[in-house]
């Protein structure tokens, strides 16, 4: 008997959108972050970057989000094992965010980069 295959990852897909539009949807900080890549990307648009840039960019934005995405995922579990105060569900939570603040800071330092010279030749 044959499988039908096309199911399960239709399925699985399924799940993935629903844990983006769930992060979007519920966390203030997936919000700011999307904000940030309309924002970007505006800009980018405006001031015509290249295709490397482009591509920074955009690997710069699948990180971030990708990591806030993980985030909330280390959060909802650790809440759901515990409610209380425990320094294990604190690193793990801690660490997580740590991960997405760390991301978050290098995409906003390799931004100026990539943005400050086109915007000095704008303004300049």
């Amino acid at each position: 008997m044959k499988k039908n295959r096309k199911d399960p990852i239709t399925r699985s897909f399924g799940y993935a959108f629903e844990g983006i539009r769930t992060g979007i949807l519920k966390e203030r900080n997936m919000k700011i972050h999307c904000l940030a890549v309309i924002l970007v990307t505006a800009a980018g648009t405006f001031l015509g970057l290249s295709a490397v840039e482009w591509c920074i960019c955009l690997l710069l934005f699948a990180l971030v989000i990708s990591l806030e995405l993980v985030n909330t995922a280390v959060e909802a579990a650790v809440d759901l094992v515990t409610e209380e105060r425990k320094p294990l569900a604190k690193i793990a939570k801690d660490t997580a965010a740590g991960a997405v603040l760390f991301a978050s800071l290098a995409a906003v330092i390799i931004g100026c980069i990539i943005f400050i010279p086109y915007l000095a030749d704008l303004f300049l």
